[in-house]
C-alpha cells in the first residue's frame, strides 16, 4: 500500500500554507501507518511526476476556495475531485492538474484522489496562518487521518 499525502501551499501568504501546515502536524505527531508518505510540496509542479506515480491513494491537502465561510474545511472525493480540477478552486491546481494529467496519460496516476482542505480567511502576506484557520487545523489534521484510514482499509485489488 503506497499513499501520499501531499501538503500544498505557499507558507508566506498566511492560510495559502494551510496544506504544508497540516502535513508538518502529521509528521510532528508521527505515529503513521507504514506505507503512508508526507511530502511537503509547497508550489511544486511537474518535478513531483515521480513521487505520485503508482500510488494507491493520493490525499491533496490545501487551501480551497470555494464560496463557503471562512475557516471551513472542505473534503472532495469520488465526483467530487474532477469537479475540484475544472473549477479554479486552488492556485496550484493548474501544476498539480498536469501531474495527475501526465501521470493519467502513462497510466500511472493514483487509483484514489482526495482533496482536504480550508477555505481561506486571508491570503495577505504573512508567515503565520490567520487565527481563525489555525483553531480549526486540527479538524483539518483529524479529515486527513480519517481519509488515511479509509484508504488503508481499501482492498488491494480494487
Amino acid at each position: 500500500m503506497r499513499i501520499v499525502i501531499l501538503g500544498i501551499g505557499n507558507i508566506l501568504l498566511t492560510d495559502e500554507g494551510v496544506g504544508v501546515r497540516v502535513v508538518e502536524a502529521l509528521a510532528a505527531r508521527g505515529g503513521l501507518p507504514p506505507g503512508v508518505e508526507l511530502i511537503d510540496g509547497g508550489t511544486c509542479g511537474m518535478e513531483m511526476l515521480e513521487q505520485l506515480e503508482n500510488l494507491d491513494a493520493l490525499i491533496v491537502v490545501d487551501c480551497v476556495r470555494c464560496g463557503r465561510p471562512p475557516a471551513t474545511p472542505v473534503l472532495l472525493k469520488g465526483d467530487d475531485v474532477p469537479v475540484f480540477f475544472r473549477t479554479k478552486l486552488s492556485p496550484h491546481q493548474v501544476s498539480l492538474s498536469d501531474v495527475l494529467a501526465s501521470l493519467e496519460f502513462t497510466g500511472r496516476a493514483p487509483r484514489k484522489t482526495v482533496i482536504v482542505g480550508m477555505q481561506p480567511v486571508s491570503m495577505g502576506l504573512g508567515l503565520d496562518l490567520s487565527s481563525e484557520v489555525a483553531a480549526r487545523l486540527p479538524e483539518l489534521v483529524d479529515l486527513t487521518l480519517a481519509e488515511i484510514a479509509e484508504c488503508v482499509a481499501l482492498p488491494e485489488a480494487a
